[in-house]
């Protein structure tokens, strides 16, 4: 992966009333046009929600638990990242044109970005996390991947969040209306608390979802090398491959701590009782429910 420029933070780029990072916005015209295929699946999630570990979980069912599969490339080549763009590396059009069926696809674009013919077409199986545990970990990521803004201090970035000033825009839009596609749409949505809780059972409506079935011996094993520990040091899923200028490790790490309830190590009484009215106010009449302690 030849680096072209530095990423040197850009400035957010709105479309359609959307922030995203620079690059990924100059994805979205070409994106319109993508054909899908009827056996694509698609994983979305609002960044820092488990997108890499229901990516990495999805792509062992594909190889049947067949670890050495799996390791054939990183995440960004095995689940291509449909909006993905930076400097010096393919875009995740350009690796979806040599990803061979059936393809996993990655997105964290609210609906309003996405092509129509993909909801057409194709199943879904979206991940929400807990607002709070998103915003710290979002924080420490535009910290670490150089793509973002610089993120300010954690109040300055907190206040964004809330506002959907953050790449991507409001997560209480994202959750909620991902939350009512389902009504219309194939979508199986699945929280990262109740992963994080039963792992085996969650995969197990993942199988049912895509309609594949493999033995208890083979699920045992996907949940075993899914873990956080496990996916912490594999280099095909860990994203330290990624050129230091685009993500840089020693800031943070991609995979930090994946636990529920870090949110309690960052805010103060004040930001988290000013956090609870505005959530109450957002998420008035939704009813979506959401664990954010252990």
């Amino acid at each position: 992966m030849e680096l072209v420029q530095d990423t040197s933070r850009p400035p957010l780029e709105y479309v359609k009333g959307i922030p995203l990072i620079k690059y990924f916005a100059e994805t979205i015209g070409p994106l319109q046009s993508f054909q899908p295929r009827p056996d694509d699946l698609l994983i979305s999630t609002y960044p820092k929600s488990g997108t890499t570990w229901v990516s990495e979980i999805l792509d062992m069912i594909y190889q049947g638990g067949d670890l050495e599969k799996c390791r054939r490339g990183s995440i960004l080549t095995r689940v291509p990242f449909l909006e993905f763009k930076g400097p010096g590396c393919p875009t995740g059009l350009e690796v979806l044109k040599d990803t061979p069926a059936p393809r996993l696809l990655k997105t964290h674009l609210p609906l309003a970005l996405l092509p129509q013919a993909l909801l057409d077409q194709v199943k879904v199986v979206y991940v929400a996390r807990n607002a709070k545990d998103v915003a710290v970990s979002f924080y420490h990521f535009y910290r670490m991947a150089k793509v973002h803004p610089d993120p300010g201090t954690w109040d300055c970035f907190l206040e964004k969040f809330m506002a959907g000033e953050v790449s991507y825009g409001s997560w209480y839009q994202h959750v909620q209306e991902w939350w009512e596609l389902r009504h219309t749409h194939p979508v199986l949505y699945l929280f990262y608390e109740d992963i994080k809780e039963n792992p085996k059972r969650e995969i197990k409506k993942i199988l049912e979802f895509v309609g594949r079935s493999l033995s208890e011996e083979t699920v045992d094993h996907i949940v075993q090398h899914t873990s956080f520990k496990e996916m912490k040091k594999n280099p095909m899923a860990n994203y330290s491959n990624i050129p230091i200028e685009i993500m840089d490790h020693s800031i943070s790490a991609f995979m930090r701590k994946g636990i529920i309830g870090d949110w309690k190590t960052m805010f103060t009484v004040a930001q988290n009782e000013r956090f609870d009215a505005d959530y109450a106010q957002k998420m008035a009449g939704c009813s979506l429910k959401f664990r954010s302690e252990q």
